[in-house]
Parts: C-alpha cells; structure tokens; sequence
C-alpha cells in the first residue's frame, strides 16, 4: 500500500476513429495539447503516435513527431515522453499472389521505423515483440528486426519499452535477453484484450507477470471495456497501468469519455481508492532510471543516454 503507480495516457493510436470518437486527436497540435492536459489530470508518461493530419492515419514522419515533442515541451509540460515505433510493421497479402503486398502494408525496414526516435531521442519508446494476425493484416515483428532496432534504441540513449502481446512475444524477450539484445531491468508492458492474442482476463495478466524476468519494471492494461478492470488487476499484482483513447473510448457503459484527460482522472481515482499513490513525471523517471528531466522543446538537445539504468 502506498507504493507510486506510474499512470501512462495513450493518447490516440493508429486504430481508433473519428467516427468512434468525435474528440480523438489527430493533429500535432490536438495531440501534445491532449498530452499535457493528460499530464495535469495525474498521468506522469504520454505514450505518442503521430498522425497524417490529412489521410487521419498512423505516420512516422518525423516532422509530426518534432513538432508534438516541441508542443509538449514548449507548454512547460515535464511529462515522460514514450514514442511508439509500431507503425510499419504491417503487411497485407495480396489478391491473387499473398507474397506480393496489398493494400494495407506498411511494413517497411527497422531503420525506418524507429528514424524518429533516433532524431529526438525521448525518454521511452515501444519496442513490439508481436508477429500475429491483427484483423485483415498481419504485424510482423522479427528477432532480427527486433535485435536491429533495440541496438539503435540503446545507442540513442533511449529506453525501450518491450510490448508484450502474448505468452509467445515473452519468451523472446528471454531469449534476446541472454543474447545480450535487451538490458536489465527490463521495462515491460503487457498488452490484453487485442483480438487474435492474450486476452483481457485474470489468468493471462497473472500468468504473464508471474513469468518476467526479475527486476523487470512492468504495466498492463486492457482494451476497450477491459481498460479499467485491467488496471485495478494490474496494481494489485504490483505493476504500473495505463488509459488513454488509444485503447478505450468510454468511461463507462454507453458513455464516451470526455476525452484523454477524463480517462486519467478515473484511473487516478480507481488507483487512490485501492490505496495506492499516482507518480509524478520526476518520481516516474527514478523508477525508470530515467535522466531529471532539464527542460527545453526536446531532449535531442542533451546528450543521448545520460543517466539510463543498465
């Protein structure tokens, strides 16, 4: 009882619509402003993906990324920044031939997918270990794509953030692990509830967290309806949570969520009413081993990897 609780807001993904929710952000400016609104309702980490503002779809163009990371920063927001690289891996097989791609693939090399990270190196970023079938297409994630982007991670002094989707994606952590890929203490976040893999229950939450390696740092969340019973399981086995329109568009049965900030404020609330206590950004970054934060538009002005654990 009492221990803090990093509370990480996922602001708007690359799945969730418009048309699921009339408020979701889309724009650079609409995202860092539902960012740092998230950050003053309790949220200590902002997990980011950028949008074409024009196409609504998930991008990795790095002048979306600067220009959220500025916004962010500029509004005097100290917030933990976790940048997704989890665009690009995304293949679609074609009609008649399934080795040529089909509408819908964006997978491209691991270079690509984390060359935002690599230009502003931000405290965190995902780091995905899933390849499974997500609705029509099929996310792929290779250990030698995954062992190629972890490298470029670390050398830009950037914490990776492993996504674990499924009891499968654990054991190569594991794996990557003793080849010397990934570095103690492990920080993880086990995904439930995403169709095709673990679901969002008890046993697979229990079962998943009994497994980490030691010392690894970890949350959990659900999706959709599972948000916020996942997030009470999720503290009272010890590990650290998330909420955020990315995952979950109501805040309760039949009711859509203010927006970003709603959601924190209910997951704040859930975790002070189990007794536990909400990390600010400054205490989030101890937990993490994460440099003090210093100020400035963003942190590709100080030097890469200062005071990382591990």
């Amino acid at each position: 009882m009492g221990r803090k609780t990093i509370l990480t807001c996922a602001v708007t993904g690359n799945s969730t619509r418009r048309d699921q929710h009339p408020g979701l952000p889309i724009t650079p400016a609409e995202i860092a402003t539902a960012a740092v609104e998230a950050g003053r309702a309790g949220a200590a980490c902002v997990h980011l993906h950028a949008r074409d503002p024009k196409t609504q779809q998930g991008s990795m163009r790095l002048d979306l990324f600067t220009e959220i990371v500025d916004r962010i920063r500029q509004a005097g927001s100290d917030v933990v920044i976790n940048l997704s690289t989890g665009e690009g891996g995304r293949f679609m097989p074609g009609t008649p031939d399934p080795t040529i791609a089909g509408p819908g693939t964006t997978l491209v090399t691991p270079q690509k997918r984390i060359a935002h990270v690599e230009a502003l190196r931000p405290d965190i970023c995902s780091l995905d270990l899933n390849t499974m079938n997500s609705n029509p297409h099929i996310v792929i994630n290779t250990p030698a794509s995954v062992t190629e982007m972890a490298k470029r991670i670390y050398a830009s002094g950037v914490l990776p953030e492993l996504e674990l989707f499924d009891s499968g994606d654990l054991v190569m952590a594991k794996v990557l692990l003793e080849r010397g890929v990934f570095k103690l203490p492990l920080l993880i976040q086990i995904v439930l509830g995403v169709r095709f893999a673990a679901p969002a229950d008890p046993a697979s939450l229990m079962y998943l967290s009994s497994q980490l390696p030691p010392g690894s740092v970890w949350g959990a969340f659900g999706i959709g309806r599972q948000e916020f019973p996942m997030l009470a399981l999720a503290w009272m086995l010890g590990g650290h949570v998330r909420v955020g329109l990315e995952d979950n568009v109501f805040i309760s049965k039949g009711e859509l969520a203010r927006d970003n900030a709603h959601l924190v404020e209910k997951g704040v609330s859930l975790i002070e009413n189990l007794g536990g206590e909400i990390a600010t950004p400054s205490e989030a970054r101890e937990i993490l081993g994460l440099p003090a934060f210093v100020g400035g538009a963003a942190r590709r002005h100080t030097q890469a990897g200062q005071g990382l654990s591990g």
